[in-house]
């Protein structure tokens, strides 16, 4: 099997049961490291609810995610540009941006969108998107090269969140982020894996090495980068806050009309 990020062969690890009764086999490139099932062919059983009741961090993650990206785009984007969240969910991150007063869309084929009803992307009439955010998607891709390209078709800058490994193998028996139970999770990421997305595309790579990254052409300095992760729960309410004016109300006239 060809590696899905480098093209280089990837060989087989391990096998393990998920969804409690598809036997599948892992495969790891010896060059970048990415880990990738074998060809997901039990994805319309796994996805029989797209959310994955695992997930029990969900609403705590999107909060955090919230505080975080504010701070990035306060810091390194036009704030009062306009900003796309690819693989949305239910719509909760994009209505946490909007509240917060940043321009956000919404964007996911799989999922009912709850909370940002109204504010979906259409790439026919929102141009110019300044970030896209992509949190929790890329270990969930067959084609992770083939979805990337599509969020750089919309925006050079990608803010993403997957966990990823330094490097060797995780160890199946404790690594969480395998989610055997829902087989969802069919593409892991080493860090090289995701530096090597990075420079194929020419973009610069800043990462906090635990589930935080962005890639994008602008350059920036990393250890100012993952301060602002470490200090956006004082950013947000300190610094950004009093410039940003919460859309709460002035959606309400959008979505009327």
């Amino acid at each position: 099997m060809n590696c899905n990020i480098c093209g280089r062969i990837s060989t087989k690890i391990f096998q393990r049961t998920i969804l409690n009764k598809y036997h599948i086999d892992y495969f790891q490139c010896s060059s970048c490291g990415f880990i990738q099932t074998e060809e997901p062919y039990w994805l319309d059983d796994a996805y029989h609810d797209s959310l994955n009741i695992e997930d029990t961090g969900i609403v705590s993650r999107n909060i955090l995610f919230a505080k975080r990206t504010s701070a990035i785009i306060f810091f390194y984007f036009k704030k009062n540009g306009s900003f796309t969240d690819l693989g949305g969910g239910t719509g909760l991150f994009v209505r946490l941006m909007r509240d917060y007063g940043f321009d956000f869309f919404w964007e996911d084929p799989f999922t009912k969108n709850v909370y940002a009803r109204g504010f979906e992307y259409d790439k026919n009439n929102q141009s110019n998107i300044e970030l896209v955010t992509s949190f929790e998607c890329f270990e969930h891709f067959v084609d992770p090269l083939k979805e990337i390209e599509k969020m750089l078709s919309i925006s050079p800058s990608i803010l993403l969140s997957t966990v990823p490994f330094i490097d060797g193998t995780p160890d199946p028996e404790t690594w969480e982020y395998y989610s055997f139970g829902s087989g969802q999770h069919i593409s892991l990421y080493s860090l090289s894996s995701l530096a090597f997305i990075a420079k194929k595309y020419n973009l610069n790579f800043y990462t906090n090495k635990k589930s935080f990254h962005l890639m994008t052409n602008k350059t920036l300095n990393n250890n100012v980068f993952n301060w602002l992760l470490k200090a956006s729960y004082i950013t947000m309410p300190g610094l950004i806050k009093p410039w940003m004016k919460n859309k709460n109300k002035s959606d309400i006239n959008i979505v009327k009309r």
